[in-house]
């Protein structure tokens, strides 16, 4: 029995993975669409990538750290007292 053809969406979704692009599927509001587009028509264009690039990771807050040791790490902690004086508690008759 013959082996059957791919199809034309294979065939066209393997030719962007060589291409090093994936599919990605968003929702947004209608009267963003076209700035949706905007965004990644500028983030394919080879003289506009970098540029496009670097503004949007100025803009867009980054996405939280995993752990709470990252967090830590990457908190601003240098002028903050961390120093607490030793609680004894308190004497009670027994």
């Amino acid at each position: 029995m013959p082996k059957p053809q791919k199809s034309s969406v294979q065939l066209y979704r393997q030719r962007m993975k060589r291409k090093g692009l994936v599919r990605v599927e968003v929702q947004a509001r209608k009267e963003d669409v076209a700035l949706v587009r905007g965004v990644a028509a500028a983030l394919a264009d080879p003289a506009r990538e970098a540029e496009i690039r670097a503004l949007l990771r100025d803009v867009v807050a980054p996405p939280a750290p995993g752990s709470l040791k990252a967090l830590l790490a990457a908190a601003p902690l240098e002028d903050v007292d961390l120093e607490r004086s030793r609680d004894l508690g308190r004497d009670v008759d027994i």
